[in-house]
């Protein structure tokens, strides 16, 4: 079978959940390391021809100036990640992947973020959106021909940016059009890049909680181009174990009275949503799953707080006030204790797999069967992660079904 060549677009290619995919991904590829964490690797998935690591081709838009193995060394130095070792076998292919990052947008990414930009990136603040579009646009194109590739995709792991206007959430393609031709176009970054990306002819994966493709607009340019998207914010930690137990207390017919959570982590991420407004999309997107799953809404509390020594490594603690038979109340707390980049990288992974392989498959608009990976997840009302992981096994199985044919 003849070797295919697959580009990975990464916004925010320098950010600590991009720099562990890449450094997974060249360590997988050299074989200096296990598949642990890549729900791709368990052998239900076997039989769909997965695309392989040294098919991959990394590029991506990023706003700060820094490089893979710098990045990778702030990971180490902070978060005690990685293997040094590890890390000085792919040195040459973290190297190369660098050559193909190129400066990203400010346009509506609200002040917390900009203030990380780099002097290249500055020097663009004054473009438009339409300018911004068509520039990350021709950046992917360029990327897709320079490396002879079969197809792209683009994955938004950037910073959580502020809510846009209430309105453009139901902005259909007509009315984005319009915006993106005004010198006063409120669309957010995330969706310019999702903009770009379609106008590519790239598939777009959303794995923060900024809106994105999230649009109606969105899914008729994806349906136009006849290209793939998903999202909303990847499901790592203590959402998704909100997501596992939420469906116990229901089916127990157990009332929860309150659910409170606290979350405390030190990234740039967490940097970046020390800012209020940066925060409120993040707190939303953490807080919906409960009254979906529950059918009620009880008393709900979800704070995110930065704790700069914390580095990488994220602690949530919550607390479940629940009421069971006679009235009687009862507690359950948990504590999740994780890595934040180490947990959302090999999901990230499984994403541009599976939508690679989604790809081949000549289909075009949003992939509901991929919801186990997402706490907001694009079409599909179903909050809980059992159903949502049964929605894509059945896809492995028609896939693998025609695979067979």
């Amino acid at each position: 079978m003849a070797k295919r060549k697959v580009g990975v677009w990464l916004i925010g290619a320098w950010g600590g959940v991009a720099t562990t995919v890449v450094v997974g991904l060249a360590a997988l590829r050299k074989g200096l390391s296990d598949t642990t964490g890549l729900v791709t690797a368990l052998p239900s998935f076997a039989k769909l021809d997965l695309i392989g690591w040294d098919e991959l081709v990394v590029g991506g838009h990023e706003i700060r100036e820094t490089s893979y193995a710098a990045e990778a060394q702030v990971l180490v130095d902070k978060s005690h990640v990685f293997n040094e070792k590890t890390l000085a076998g792919i040195s040459s292919q973290l190297a190369k992947f660098d050559r193909n990052i190129k400066p990203g947008t400010l346009v509506n990414v609200g002040a917390k973020i900009e203030s990380l930009a780099g002097p290249e990136c500055l020097k663009l603040k004054k473009e438009t959106a339409a300018q911004a579009v068509s520039r990350l646009t021709k950046d992917i194109e360029k990327f897709k021909t320079a490396e002879k590739l079969d197809r792209v995709i683009v994955v938004n792991v950037s910073s959580t940016e502020p809510p846009p206007p209430d309105e453009v959430r139901e902005w259909k393609w007509a009315e984005v059009q319009k915006s993106l031709a005004s010198k006063s176009c409120p669309l957010p970054a995330s969706t310019l890049y999702a903009i770009a990306a379609m106008q590519s002819g790239s598939h777009f994966v959303n794995f923060t909680p900024s809106v994105g493709s999230d649009l109606p607009g969105l899914d008729e340019l994806a349906l136009k181009q006849n290209v793939l998207h998903v999202g909303r914010d990847g499901k790592t930690g203590e959402t998704l174990m909100k997501a596992v137990l939420a469906p116990m207390f229901a089916a127990r017919n157990l009332k929860v009275m309150s659910w409170v959570g606290h979350n405390i982590f030190g990234n740039l991420d967490g940097k970046v949503l020390d800012d209020p407004v940066n925060k409120a999309n993040k707190v939303k997107s953490k807080d919906h799953l409960l009254t979906e799953i529950l059918g009620y809404k009880p008393q709900t509390l979800v704070s995110i707080e930065y704790i700069e020594s914390m580095g990488d490594w994220k602690t949530a603690w919550d607390h479940i006030h629940f009421q069971g038979f006679l009235g009687t109340p009862m507690v359950l707390q948990f504590t999740w204790q994780g890595c934040d980049s180490l947990l959302a990288a090999p999901l990230v992974i499984d994403l541009i797999r599976l939508t690679e392989r989604e790809a081949r498959r000549g289909t075009s608009g949003i992939m509901s069967h991929l919801a186990s990976f997402f706490k907001s997840p694009m079409g599909t009302d179903e909050p809980a992660f059992a159903y949502q992981f049964q929605q894509l096994t059945q896809w492995v199985d028609r896939v693998s079904g025609e695979s067979d044919e």
